[in-house]
């Protein structure tokens, strides 16, 4: 009952949104189940990325080269699986670049105590060079990844047909990853350890935590998270390869972080959240709002409302006002971009 009680506005704004989903889904039964497919097929990859963050500066490490992984994971899994004719291994190769290219963030700004901005940005701008440089046109995939049903769940109205119907591995490893982190995060002694290295890192570093070591082990295994949403957006969403896949997913999943307070499930909410946003705006344009033949002053203001460039700004947009909503409310890890010095070194 205490958990209730301390956590009674998400409960019930959680409550909410489901109870107007299922009304949602029942009332236009027609068209509801292809919106939150979409809704989560586009969330897939920003609630990874998310995780990455959270674990980051819930180690005292803020990543703002989340975006530069995903894109390198992206061209490693898709031209690994192209050249090598295996989804399997153009899956490994993704995860095992975002592991190098996490181990590089942490690395530089742990061991060598670049500042971590830098760092990020250092790392977007190596990934945009080598995937445009080494940019090769007219590969295909050998296969998909298969789609998988999970049994029982998949016949729960809604939740089962969007979340477990039909869905390919990487977003079933999405939920699992997301409970997963939640629950080492805050009931497992690593989790203890990381978040005190993320607040209070000379504290941690006089219990005998080493800050320096936990610090490049999270920001470093992280780095697979993002690895995974980088092969998700070539292998899975697109089955293709372009120059800036990841369409500043990364930059997006900070503020997701920062939206769900730096906890796993609300990342996860608040990822579903800008999904769907998403899905009714492709939605409208998809039914060809603001592109009917019309004259007057009134059609044309709200066919420059409506227009097609106009829509697609929406998820920005309500990014946008809720980031502002949330800012002063929410707190973030206090030692996040702060580089840890033992005070005998």
């Amino acid at each position: 009952m205490a958990w209730v009680q301390k956590n009674r506005t998400t409960l019930a704004i959680a409550v909410a949104v489901l109870v107007a989903s299922y009304v949602f889904y029942y009332a236009k039964n027609d068209i509801a189940p292809s919106m939150f497919g979409a809704a989560w097929g586009y969330a897939i990859p920003l609630v990874l990325a998310a995780l990455v963050g959270v674990i980051g500066e819930r180690s005292g490490v803020v990543n703002i080269g989340i975006e530069g992984q995903m894109l390198l994971a992206a061209f490693a899994g898709f031209f690994g699986a192209a050249y090598s004719g295996s989804i399997i291994v153009g899956i490994l190769a993704g995860i095992g670049t975002g592991l190098i290219a996490g181990g590089f963030l942490a690395w530089t700004t742990v061991r060598w105590r670049m500042d971590q901005i830098i760092a990020g940005v250092v790392l977007n701008i190596i990934a945009t060079g080598i995937t445009s440089f080494y940019l090769k046109s007219g590969q295909t995939l050998p296969g998909v990844i298969p789609n998988v049903d999970i049994p029982l769940l998949k016949e729960i109205p809604l939740i089962g047909e969007t979340f477990f119907a039909g869905r390919s591995a990487i977003a079933l490893v999405a939920i699992v990853a997301v409970v997963v982190v939640h629950l080492a995060l805050f009931h497992t002694r690593w989790g203890l350890r990381t978040r005190a290295v993320g607040e209070y890192p000379s504290a941690a570093d006089t219990a005998g935590i080493n800050v320096e070591r936990l610090r490049i082990v999270n920001v470093t295994l992280a780095g697979s998270l993002a690895g995974l949403a980088g092969v998700y957006l070539s292998m899975d969403a697109s089955s293709s390869f372009e120059r800036g896949i990841t369409a500043g997913r990364g930059f997006l999943a900070l503020a997701i972080m920062i939206m769900g307070a730096w906890r796993p499930l609300r990342a996860f909410v608040m990822a579903l959240f800008f999904g769907f946003v998403n899905a009714i705006a492709s939605q409208l344009q998809q039914s060809g709002l603001g592109q009917g033949e019309g004259t007057g002053f009134f059609h044309g203001i709200v066919g420059a409302i409506t227009a097609p460039q106009i829509l697609g700004t929406l998820p920005y947009v309500a990014t946008l006002v809720v980031l502002a909503l949330a800012a002063g409310r929410v707190r973030g890890p206090a030692a996040a971009g702060q580089p840890y010095v033992k005070k005998d070194q």
